[in-house]
């Protein structure tokens, strides 16, 4: 297949611009950084402020609001935009989109649901680390890496379904910090989820035809590895920020 084909050459590319031990130093730097400027800095997706106020003081069903809430969420959730990249980067079938998106929607949507309903109580911070190590996995698993180092290669499957519930449970952590009203909860969560798949649909749409366009071009053969270690750079990154918040809050 083309997808493998492109797959084996990228794996080859890395084997000329890194050895696994000159990658893995450039990735120690990275998050010595990261972990050092992030010492003073915690970053976390949260519900802005207009919106808390209105979700804390809701009363009974409010349908149409939980589902302007949950797509404008998941539009401007920059962690799940970047693992939803990662996923879709080698899919070239509309199918394989339909399957991983589908998996990840199923992921979310339960610990979503259940976080809320059944108030589970996690560390936010822990979950949203949890969450930039999905976009790390995602970006070494589209280079190979697992494959080239270690000789296997994770189900990616499993793993966007897997990684699919620590999204959903950090939208969870971050609705449960507004004291949800329990008079209309389950309309409202069920709403505000559905939002989160229009939102991903809107967002997935755009995502799609700019990698349709770029993969027309020269320049996604030149760049998709480096694109890739950005990706994974940006994965580290929330990381970083999340567990600086987690030890020092």
């Amino acid at each position: 297949m083309y997808t493998v084909r492109l797959r084996s050459r990228y794996s080859f590319a890395q084997q000329l611009l890194f050895s696994p031990m000159q990658l893995a130093r450039r990735l120690a730097l990275i998050a010595g950084s990261i972990l050092m400027s992030a010492a003073c800095i915690a970053v976390a997706h949260t519900v802005a402020e207009g919106d808390q106020a209105f979700v804390s003081g809701s009363e009974g069903p409010q349908i149409v609001p939980f589902i302007y809430l949950g797509a404008k969420h998941m539009v401007t959730g920059y962690d799940h935009l970047l693992f939803l990249v990662g996923v879709i980067f080698f899919l070239y079938r509309l199918k394989d989109v339909a399957l991983y998106v589908t998996l990840f929607a199923i992921g979310h949507s339960a610990t979503l649901l259940l976080g809320v309903l059944a108030g589970w109580h996690v560390n936010a911070f822990l979950v949203d680390a949890i969450i930039g190590l999905s976009v790390v996995y995602k970006a070494l698993d589209n280079i190979n890496a697992f494959r080239t180092w270690f000789g296997i290669e994770p189900n990616p499957r499993f793993a966007v379904l897997f990684f699919g519930f620590f999204h959903g449970l950090g939208l969870a952590t971050k609705l449960q910090d507004l004291n949800l009203p329990r008079n209309g909860l389950v309309t409202n969560m069920i709403s505000f989820n559905v939002g989160v798949e229009i939102g991903q649909f809107l967002a997935l749409g755009v995502i799609l035809l700019f990698m349709n366009y770029w993969r027309r071009t020269a320049s996604f053969l030149r760049h998709a590895y480096v694109t890739n270690v950005l990706l994974m750079t940006a994965g580290f990154v929330l990381t970083g920020y999340q567990l600086s918040g987690y030890f020092l809050t």
